[in-house]
């Protein structure tokens, strides 16, 4: 079997791998204990124990705020990381995967962004996905690179669970209208990433450096995406006395500051992806819809 090594299998997306890479080979996953992405020597050891025909990279450095104040351990984790990864696949003859971020863009431009717009990240954390990317295509292997935007799932920490948990402490929802972007399910990441990786014989026909923008349809800003949750949730079983959409006021982006800063328009086009692989990408919606009933399921086991 083809052998698959996965970095970040206990993240949002990586978990989902698991279960999208397996019918593709044999996986190797390792998390962030049993491999520090941090330390370049830990990366090639793990790379060099699997000899992986396939290296997917589900780890990131997220924590877009703090980034500001730890800059090189966010640098050394979205760019040297993967800038290492690159070298040994190219070496190994293998096809690396790596997942980076609409934060790459600064927002102004009007329309949905192509991937052969420049980048011009307003943080931290944008600034070192970039340098990533850049890093990956500079060593000119052979990669798939998908830029995704504002990732929810059941596991891990994002913004679903965020107003879940604010609304059910009965916390006031002041939530900024003016950022516009497309919620992207982690399980459909992970399932157009096999997709694809089946499309081309397990990656063997991926011949160069890709870079492919992956989101689900429909964009939305983030109150209209709290507003969706709670709508949403009011007709889960299991989320009784959820407050109404309206109770979410609109705010600006001034209204919110925060130490990093946020493209006002996060919309990625993703036409290059759905016509080089036959697909179309669905609305997000129905994933969140199986996201809550997944939650309510767990809340009714006690977990």
């Amino acid at each position: 079997m083809t052998p698959i090594l996965l970095f970040g299998c206990d993240g949002q997306v990586g978990w989902q791998l698991q279960r999208s890479l397996s019918p593709l080979g044999a996986v190797t996953a390792v998390d962030r204990a049993q491999c520090d992405l941090a330390d370049p020597a830990a990366i090639r050891a793990a790379i060099a124990a699997v000899k992986p025909r396939i290296i997917v990279n589900a780890a990131a450095y997220t924590a877009v705020d703090r980034a500001e104040g730890e800059p090189a351990l966010a640098q050394a984790i979205n760019a040297t990381a993967p800038t290492v990864m690159a070298e040994a696949a190219k070496l190994l003859g293998s096809l690396l995967v790596h997942y980076s971020t609409d934060y790459v863009f600064d927002g102004s431009k009007a329309t949905p962004y192509v991937e052969s717009d420049p980048t011009c990240p307003l943080s931290v954390y944008g600034a070192t996905k970039r340098d990533g990317e850049a890093a990956i295509l500079a060593v000119g292997g052979r990669a798939l690179i998908y830029r995704t935007s504002w990732v929810f799932g059941a596991r891990g920490h994002n913004f679903v669970k965020t107003i879940l948990r604010l609304a059910g402490e009965g916390r006031p929802l002041r939530i900024v209208d003016d950022q516009v972007g497309a919620p992207t399910p982690a399980a459909l990441i992970s399932d157009v990433t096999g997709q694809v990786l089946a499309a081309s014989r397990r990656g063997t026909l991926i011949e160069d450096a890709r870079l492919y923008h992956l989101t689900a349809a429909d964009p939305v800003s983030w109150c209209g995406f709290a507003r969706e949750i709670l709508r949403l949730a009011a007709a889960t079983p299991g989320f009784d006395g959820v407050p109404a959409p309206e109770s979410v006021t609109a705010i600006a982006t001034a209204d919110y500051p925060t130490p990093a800063r946020r493209p006002a328009n996060s919309r990625l086009d993703c036409g290059r992806l759905e016509r080089d692989f036959d697909l179309e990408l669905p609305d997000w919606r129905p994933f969140l819809s199986r996201m809550l009933q997944l939650l309510s399921l767990k809340r009714a086991n006690g977990y």
